[in-house]
């Protein structure tokens, strides 16, 4: 179904209203994924905190431009899918890498973060960022270590005083 031109300009701030608040984005080739494929797809992004768009890419284009998202645009070429992370930087990436591994023709082709584009080979790397939740427990334990050691070394004083 062919756009007007009212609801290209919808459709081009919808995206660049996402775009501006996102983390990071993935653009994925869908080329060879059912209807029904797509619904499952979608499903698990609203569940994970991932926007999920499939838009012209001249749309596209003209979305993300004035966001660090600008990166992206000679990559956009083709029957593409755009995800982009609202919660965390890595979610988008962890949901088009563990839906690829059930459905071989989701591939990811761009991949962006903080202003810099990278190759869709670079998907993995960017879905093993630990979730905000798992930053924050890896933080503390890295701040509590030195507070432990402290006690356990005041401990084995005392005990060495009470043994003697």
């Amino acid at each position: 179904m062919a756009l007007n031109l009212d609801s290209k300009k919808v459709v081009v701030e919808e995206v660049a209203e996402f775009a501006a608040k996102a983390h990071s984005a993935i653009a994925a080739e869908y080329r060879g994924l059912t209807v029904t494929e797509l619904t499952e797809l979608r499903k698990t992004a609203r569940e994970t905190g991932v926007y999920l768009r499939v838009v012209k890419n001249t749309l596209a284009k003209r979305a993300v431009v004035g966001t660090e998202f600008e990166c992206m645009q000679e990559g956009l070429v083709g029957p593409l899918i755009l995800a982009f992370s609202m919660e965390d930087p890595g979610c988008a990436a962890r949901l088009v890498s563990e839906f690829s591994k059930t459905h071989k023709n989701l591939i990811a082709k761009v991949v962006a973060i903080g202003g810099q584009v990278f190759d869709g080979s670079e998907l993995e790397r960017l879905a093993r960022l630990p979730t905000r939740d798992q930053g924050i427990s890896m933080l503390m334990s890295v701040m509590k270590a030195p507070v432990e050691k402290l006690a356990r070394t005041l401990a084995a004083v005392r005990d060495e005083k009470e043994a003697a």
